[in-house]
């Protein structure tokens, strides 16, 4: 349901699979908003045996987004040690990156809503992308998708 007075665009969309194992993706989609300084949308996790979907995660607008997080991967193509970690404000969505040789980036994503009710849940599934066009392909997606802007 669209609450009063929200922009809901159902068109939006951006589905990320992962390149060793298809039916493993994440999408996100039902984005709308109540007003300048932030989006709302719904992360969905699919892969075999799981179905998992948090219907309002909140993006604030402002430097420390997911997409600035994506763009960041994307230019260290070369590579990196450890994993890089970005979350929401309200952790119901985490997103881990490591660098595997060969120059591919895992990408895991956590869905955890109601982080902090007694009998909350969490999934996670990871995806596989290439370091530097498919990294910087997805974050231009994201953020295109974000801003309701059109690629």
């Amino acid at each position: 349901m669209t609450p009063p007075g929200s922009h809901l665009d159902d068109e939006a969309r951006v589905t990320i699979r992962c390149q060793d194992n298809s039916p493993v993706g994440v999408t996100f989609c039902d984005r709308f908003s109540f007003d300048a300084d932030s989006v709302h949308y719904a992360v969905e996790l699919q892969a075999p045996g799981l179905t998992a979907r948090v219907d309002e995660v909140v993006a604030w607008i402002r430097d420390s987004d997911l997409t600035t997080f994506l763009e960041e991967l994307a230019a260290g193509h070369r590579g990196w040690d450890g994993e890089r970690s970005w979350q929401t404000d309200d952790r119901d969505l985490t997103v881990s990156a490591v660098f595997r040789s060969g120059g591919y980036v895992g990408l895991t994503w956590t869905l955890r809503p109601w982080p902090q009710a007694a009998g909350g849940w969490g999934a996670s599934a990871t995806t596989w992308l290439e370091a530097g066009e498919q990294m910087a392909s997805l974050a231009a997606d994201v953020r295109h998708f974000l801003t309701g802007e059109q690629p």
